[in-house]
């Protein structure tokens, strides 16, 4: 049975990937940086009219996270699924209480595998709750969060995923159901709103320094003693890291801080 369970959780990490038929996909033009033709390009994004190039799948790339797929839905790679796996298997283990929560979805994908470790593991008493704006990442405000300066694009209509989509994506692999709830928002307004949820698991993906800081701050003083928080972007975004050092230091946070690939980390809350 064992057996059974980490082969389905396997075949859930590769289907989430698209890494299990297709060696190419078709994906989009890269977005122009001038101005006028950016704005061109996203109109044409928005109508589903974007120029497609046909390019193979850069294996190495897919399973590190390092490219964002056309097809797939998640784009965090294999190390941080297993991460996440390893992650939500040990508070199950350990009957750490509270639901699962992802803050920044994209197409579902992190959040469609989690749900799948509740169900290979036969728990119904528990919650994956997915947060999202579901119309991309906020305007960055740099007078009130100077951190979310810089060259990173933000406004990027491909992280754009319709709530729509996303409850679909959650439908093709049989996983839409009570135990999957959204709450849609910028998280600002939407986080608030869970405050009074316990949580044993919190993926964190918000890129921005505003958006990784409303996540600690509404759902971290709520996470149980056991639980863990898996922050992406960690090392890849310099605002988002400092938004998790700023948190830390704020409330005397010290657990160390565990490394899980070029990209994401983690800690395990201990008091």
């Amino acid at each position: 049975m064992e057996d059974t369970k980490q082969l389905y959780l396997e075949l859930m990490k590769r289907a989430l990937m698209y890494l299990l038929y297709a060696q190419e996909e078709f994906r989009p033009g890269q977005r122009p940086r001038d101005f006028v033709r950016r704005i061109i390009f996203d109109a044409m994004v928005k109508r589903d009219i974007v120029p497609m190039r046909r390019l193979p799948i850069r294996l190495e790339d897919r399973m590190e996270g390092r490219d964002w797929p056309a097809v797939g839905l998640t784009m965090i790679g294999m190390k941080r699924l297993n991460a996440l796996q390893q992650c939500a298997e040990e508070v199950l283990a350990k009957n750490v209480p509270g639901d699962f929560v992802e803050a920044g979805t994209w197409r579902g994908g992190a959040a469609i595998f989690l749900r799948a470790v509740l169900k290979a593991n036969g728990v119904k008493d528990r919650t994956v709750w997915v947060a999202d704006s579901f119309e991309g990442l906020p305007p960055a405000d740099t007078n009130k969060y100077p951190k979310d300066t810089g060259e990173y694009d933000f406004s990027s209509p491909i992280l754009a995923v319709p709530l729509e989509q996303v409850k679909r994506n959650f439908e093709r692999f049989g996983l839409l159901d009570e135990q999957v709830q959204f709450a849609k928002g910028w998280f600002k307004d939407s986080l608030p709103g869970l405050r009074d949820k316990k949580w044993s698991l919190m993926r964190l993906d918000g890129d921005m320094y505003e958006s990784t800081m409303d996540s600690l701050t509404n759902l971290y003083p709520n996470l149980s003693v056991g639980g863990y928080v898996i922050i992406d972007d960690y090392y890849g975004l310099e605002c988002c890291r400092e938004a998790v050092h700023d948190y830390r230091s704020a409330n005397k946070i010290n657990e160390e801080i565990q490394k899980i690939d070029w990209n994401g980390a983690y800690w395990r809350r201990v008091t």
